[in-house]
């Protein structure tokens, strides 16, 4: 896919950070958009931004958790808009626990909402991506896809998960002729809501972890613009990548894998307890 003029784009968690500026900067370059997002204030400030382009922008409210809300909507936007050529799952949620602190159901809840709503936007849009013939899945995994974190245990399980789901969709498509491709993305440190609105639990001090200084230092690594991570996302498509990395910390995080795939750990470890 060279060019988005004329495309149809669906695209989850478009409320606010990565989701909205990519339906930015599509409708800049043309294209139509479907955008959804269970906050709905942040669903109609995306409208807002995007009413001054001249494309079909259509919003709905979605938890992606909910297959049969996902379905329903990937109906809803192929009637709108006649067609969908690009189905971004964006949306997720992140948070910090102990596996011993978490409970069972945190972890349901974060596969539900990180990767089994990729899973339902991308068997929900497959066939009218293949109907298409121009189509592209973009499944946002994380840096924690690539490497695992202490107290990141249910966040990583989800981010794992994605990259492995989308390795193998990639895989498939390229051995079939539907003239679709996917591509997964690993942004590091992204100014997003996703930071703040995380949930960080007082087991993490059984650890000996701080949690205000855990908080800020957070903050601090937090520091590349939206706009600027879903411009490296589209560029990524035109180019069919395979993995998207967004910022230093991603390419470094991928860099520490493949040199140390079960050292990284120990390094990990030794730098938890020395911000502690």
């Amino acid at each position: 896919m060279k060019t988005f003029e004329n495309k149809v784009a669906a695209i989850t968690g478009a409320g606010s950070g990565m989701g909205q500026q990519l339906a930015i900067l599509l409708a800049k370059a043309g294209c139509h958009v479907a955008i959804s997002d269970i906050n709905r204030a942040g669903l109609e400030q995306t409208v807002e931004l995007l009413r001054h382009f001249n494309v079909l922008v259509t919003a709905d409210v979605v938890n992606t958790a909910e297959q049969a809300e996902v379905y329903a909507w990937a109906d809803k936007v192929k009637k709108d808009h006649g067609k969908v050529n690009l189905i971004f799952n964006n949306a997720g949620i992140a948070m910090s626990n102990t596996v011993e602190g978490h409970e069972i159901h945190d972890y349901e809840r974060m596969m539900a909402v990180n990767f089994w709503g990729v899973i339902y936007g991308t068997k929900a849009f497959l066939p009218y991506l293949k109907e298409s013939g121009d189509g592209h899945i973009i499944n946002t995994s994380s840096i924690f896809g690539l490497t695992a974190q202490p107290t990141q245990s249910a966040y990583n399980a989800s981010k794992f998960a994605v990259r492995g789901f989308t390795e193998s969709l990639r895989q498939e498509l390229d051995l079939s002729n539907y003239g679709v491709s996917a591509t997964c993305v690993h942004p590091g440190g992204i100014k997003t809501n996703i930071a703040h609105t995380a949930e960080m639990s007082e087991n993490v001090a059984s650890l000996g972890m701080n949690l205000k200084k855990s908080k800020a230092s957070a903050d601090k690594i937090m520091r590349i613009p939206a706009v600027k991570a879903a411009q490296i996302i589209l560029d990524g498509v035109k180019a069919n990548k395979r993995r998207v990395l967004i910022g230093p910390e991603a390419y470094g995080v991928d860099w520490l894998q493949r040199l140390l795939p079960t050292g990284y750990q120990r390094l990990f470890v030794m730098g938890s307890k020395m911000s502690f």
